[in-house]
């Protein structure tokens, strides 16, 4: 357990600069004359970038072992980070920057997981999981914490530069925590072994069924990662607060639900050990999905109710996160994991990638229609992410029919 907190801890300083843009995107936007979709593209490509990066260090992983490829992509990082807040300052820098620390941000995640498959077995392992990803929910809401306090002193450059710190304290961390981990290398993980691992990811239905469920989730949580601290921005305006006033109160509040979301993913995994994989999937899939269809009509409601629906939405969000990651341990040879950890980030970061832009567009469009409130606007913008997300369980719900079910914890429960 001890080597287990000092990894989630270096996973948690990691995660402080995936929300550093997301935190200050109203001022950003108006400092850098941004319209709503340029706004999300930005978002969008520092997840394309993150989606490239966990492709590439899956397969990497399987050739060099999970260790190697976690250390070395860990210093990319670090460099990453410090370019894009000591340099974006404006559209195209931030797009191609942030972009750059997307594409350099994998090495903590894949090969992670991967570590803790080799490091913890059994019925434990969906518990561990859920306290690795718990550990990217702490982080995001220190990066949101660290970035409200610093606007008012500041602004959005000096939040920038905080969070930037972040990556360099998770890999002075992750460096210690392996210290006395073996880079871990399976037979067959050459670079022929890599793509025929591929081949039996694709066709193992039901992992890939797992795959898809994890797709959809995506769309839905990286949508309302990047879109939450703007649209409790929007909220905290429509009650009296000004610009950069508002626009700290809407990242401390998101904070808050990323550090309720923390226990989230720990709740997530444990259930699923305990209650069966596919049970607890479904449920947090379906309350999330009521969670976009009806998060946006609530724009001119109280904060404090409205802070206590976000907090449910991005509890179920990101709940079932630790439960796929599981699944496919159970689902998928030891040396395939890699690969299939690869595909399973290609399609579920592609789609995550595209949701942030999406909404964006769809908010663009509904505030240049006359007529249509600032309410209905956001609720279309929401109902996006719902709409994607949709598939999710009915993937899920396919996989808990198949035999395969009963490899996972908990059976078909």
């Amino acid at each position: 357990m001890k080597w287990l907190l000092q990894f989630c801890a270096a996973r948690a300083a990691f995660a402080a600069m995936f929300t550093a843009y997301s935190a200050v995107l109203p001022l950003v936007r108006q400092d850098w004359e941004m319209t709503a979709w340029q706004a999300g593209l930005i978002q969008s490509v520092h997840h394309a970038g993150f989606l490239v990066s966990l492709f590439s260090v899956g397969f990497l992983t399987d050739r060099f072992g999970a260790r190697r490829t976690y250390l070395a992509a860990s210093f990319a990082a670090t460099t990453s980070a410090a370019l894009f807040a000591f340099f974006a300052h404006d559209f195209l820098s931030g797009l191609l920057l942030y972009g750059l620390t997307g594409l350099c941000s994998g090495g903590s995640y894949t090969p992670g997981l991967a570590i803790i498959s080799q490091q913890i077995t059994g019925r434990q392992q969906g518990r561990a999981m859920g306290f690795y990803l718990a550990a990217a929910s702490l982080g995001y809401a220190v990066g949101l914490f660290v970035a409200s306090a610093m606007i008012p002193l500041a602004g959005w450059r000096g939040s920038f530069v905080v969070t930037a710190m972040g990556p360099v304290l998770g890999m002075l961390v992750g460096f210690w925590s392996l210290r006395n981990v073996p880079n871990l290398l399976h037979h067959g993980s050459s670079a022929r072994g890599i793509f025929k691992g591929l081949s039996h990811v694709i066709g193992n239905r039901a992992a890939m069924l797992s795959v898809w469920g994890y797709t959809f989730h995506a769309w839905e949580l990286l949508g309302l990662w990047a879109w939450l601290p703007a649209f409790l921005t929007a909220a905290s305006m429509a009650s009296g607060s000004d610009g950069q006033q508002a626009a700290s109160v809407g990242a401390t509040l998101t904070a808050i639900t990323y550090l309720v979301a923390a226990g989230g993913s720990v709740l997530g995994g444990t259930l699923s050990d305990r209650r069966g994989r596919t049970a607890v999937t479904l449920f947090m899939s379906i309350v999330s999905l009521v969670c976009s269809f009806s998060f946006g009509w609530m724009l001119g409601v109280p904060l404090w109710l409205l802070l206590l629906v976000a907090t449910l939405y991005n509890v179920t969000g990101v709940a079932d996160s630790s439960i796929h990651s599981a699944t496919l341990t159970e689902l998928v040879e030891p040396s395939s994991l890699g690969a299939a950890y690869s595909l399973r980030s290609v399609l579920g970061f592609g789609a995550g990638a595209v949701a942030p832009w999406v909404f964006g567009i769809v908010l663009d469009a509904g505030r240049a229609t006359a007529g249509v409130s600032e309410t209905v606007v956001w609720a279309l913008a929401w109902s996006t992410l719902g709409l994607g997300g949709l598939l999710g369980p009915l993937a899920i719900w396919r996989l808990r029919q198949m035999p395969d079910a009963e490899r996972l914890a908990g059976g078909k429960r």
